[in-house]
């Protein structure tokens, strides 16, 4: 599945090429604001919670679970969030299996005030550039979808625009090549890759390889506030929230309560 993503999400960002080659994307890029420092951001403790920061997602739909929400308006959805308090707005942005867009990403940038991760299947630089020409100021990058000298490749191209970059990983071996690429922001998915089956008990194991100075992000699994009080216990500086919210009648309030959770 996830070798399948990417080389859908490849081949999409092949035909925007085709439209819009790479020099004159990266003028375009070059142009946009200074992204924000979302490390700097997500790594400083809340001042008025003893609660993790909240990374709310708009997401229409997710291959192991379907069709989601419409989501007509991500830019209002994403005005709710923070208005609940989350720290970051995380953006899917893969047209497939996902149903996002880069038009998602431009929109929810102009909306809000706060960091927006563009969440893809990353793999190219071209896609990086259109990170930053589309207002993010965070791109994923997915340790088991590249190589170690591409993944650092990457990471250190996305540094150089600017970028922040949350480094997804499953496992101890991809811990340790997301450190050696430089990662920052080091994000635990808790949902196998292969069965989509979910292991919060997975983000406990791995925490503790995780050194200081590099902001922990608990992935998956989030459906109450207890869940996110876990992952809050056992070492989480921010958890990631899609499913949950976009599924709520209140995506304000349900920031709000995921953000006190301790």
């Amino acid at each position: 599945m996830l070798d399948a993503l990417t080389a859908g999400a490849l081949e999409d960002a092949a035909r925007r090429r085709a439209a819009l080659p790479a020099d004159r994307l990266e003028s375009i890029a070059l142009q946009t604001p200074t992204p924000l420092d979302a490390a700097a951001i997500l790594g400083t403790p809340k001042p008025d919670s003893d609660g993790p920061h909240i990374i709310a997602e708009v997401k229409r739909a997710s291959p192991s679970k379907g069709a989601l929400a419409d989501i007509p308006e991500p830019a209002s959805l994403a005005a709710r969030y923070q208005a609940g308090g989350a720290t970051a707005i995380s953006v899917l942005t893969e047209e497939r299996r996902f149903l996002g867009s880069l038009d998602d990403l431009r929109a929810v940038r102009a909306a809000v005030s706060v960091p927006v991760l563009r969440k893809d299947f990353i793999a190219d630089e071209y896609q990086l550039l259109e990170a930053r020409a589309f207002g993010a100021d965070l791109a994923l990058l997915i340790v088991a979808s590249l190589e170690p000298a591409r993944l650092a490749e990457l990471h250190r191209f996305a540094t150089q625009l600017g970028l922040s970059v949350l480094v997804e990983v499953h496992d101890e071996h991809e811990i340790d090549a997301a450190l050696e690429a430089g990662a920052r922001i080091l994000g635990v998915n808790t949902r196998d890759l292969k069965t989509f089956t979910m292991h919060p008990e997975r983000f406990a194991e791995l925490r503790a390889r995780i050194p200081d100075g590099v902001v922990a992000v608990a992935e998956s699994g989030v459906q109450s506030a207890a869940d996110v009080a876990r992952y809050r216990r056992d070492g989480a500086d921010a958890v990631l929230v899609g499913e949950a919210l976009v599924t709520d009648g209140d995506p304000e309030s349900r920031v709000a309560e995921f953000g006190r959770a301790a």
